[in-house]
């Protein structure tokens, strides 16, 4: 079997260290009808709500250092040289809200450019979060994959440099570079159980492409000393991962349009299905009743979410008890992000 040696988490833990914006978010125990939660609180994260931020800055990062040809420092982005070459380059990527947001965050602060083109089942209070964080916004097309398909259009027609979180055979290296943000989170969770001993029985990660699943995924089997059994979640209505897994091969699913927008995709990414398959012990799915249903428990133990951030404990809910379940609200509240 592969080891799982593709993402790095020491090069986007010194760059994200390095950004005022960024601490390390809460990991809480909390009491849940009388079972103890581990929950990794990522409402808040960097100011923009979500644990995606942690991949789309630093994977711009990464691709403006790219451009310039070296690696750069966290005090070099600031340099005019870098600032210049910056401002010629245009981020474009499809988004069902989070993802957008953390590049045009990246855009913005490096001094790029970003255009996001989101379907027209996200809610407008993306696109106005998204326009006010400096991007320009593009609506193409009824689902995510329509706005996949118009980004890579737009990149082929315009030079600008497509900032995907999914990947699939002829692009890899993007997608790969967000994975290896989404690595600060697991790091910073075995920190944290490294000091307490308290480490997880379960850890629940939900998914939509899957890169956040597969970042975490691969960050325990490589280097967690104490081994959880990992439930990756998606909705009912589009378990690509799970699906792609029991087949054997990358699958596409049809299904409803799902009140968990930001999990709702219907094709995974390669890269996240290689992971996926080697390192997730289950795959299971939660109903959007279900994941509703979260939403409210959730707000009741004081965190403010989204039907995509709380799958995981719509997972858990609808599960066995388990000794010493980890969670990760992924999300804040559209109108608390």
């Amino acid at each position: 079997m592969t080891q799982y040696t593709i993402l790095d988490p020491r090069k986007p833990a010194a760059l994200l260290e390095a950004c005022p914006a960024y601490q390390p978010s809460p990991l809480d125990v909390v009491d849940l009808n009388g079972q103890r939660i581990l929950v990794k609180d990522e409402t808040a994260r960097m100011g923009l709500g979500a644990f995606k931020a942690l991949g789309g800055v630093y994977a711009v990062a990464q691709l403006i250092s790219g451009a310039v040809g070296r690696n750069l420092s966290a005090d070099e982005f600031q340099s005019t040289a870098v600032r210049n070459a910056a401002k010629a380059m245009t981020f474009v990527c499809a988004s069902a809200g989070n993802h957008g947001m953390a590049v045009a965050a990246g855009a913005t602060l490096f001094g790029a450019k970003a255009r996001i083109h989101l379907a027209d089942t996200v809610p407008e209070d993306f696109a106005r979060r998204l326009r006010a964080k400096g991007a320009e916004v593009v609506r193409s097309g009824a689902s995510y994959e329509d706005s996949i398909a118009a980004a890579i259009k737009d990149a082929e027609n315009t030079g600008a440099i497509h900032l995907a979180d999914g990947s699939w055979p002829g692009y890899t290296e993007p997608p790969r570079l967000v994975m290896e943000g989404y690595t600060v989170l697991a790091e910073e969770l075995r920190r944290t159980f490294e000091k307490t001993g308290n480490w997880p029985s379960h850890v629940y990660l939900q998914a939509g492409v899957g890169g956040l699943a597969a970042a975490i995924a691969s960050m325990i089997r490589r280097n967690w000393a104490v081994q959880p059994e990992i439930i990756v979640v998606e909705p009912d209505a589009a378990p690509c991962l799970g699906e792609s897994v029991r087949a054997g091969r990358m699958t596409t699913v049809e299904g409803p349009v799902s009140n968990m927008g930001r999990l709702d995709c219907k094709a995974p990414s390669m890269l996240a299905f290689d992971i996926l398959r080697q390192t997730a012990d289950h795959f299971v799915t939660v109903s959007d009743e279900a994941a509703a249903d979260a939403v409210s428990v959730a707000s009741d133990l004081g965190y403010h979410s989204t039907p995509s951030g709380v799958a995981g404990l719509a997972a858990l809910l609808a599960d066995v008890p388990r000794d010493r379940p980890l969670i990760i609200f992924s999300e804040g509240a559209v109108a608390d992000a």
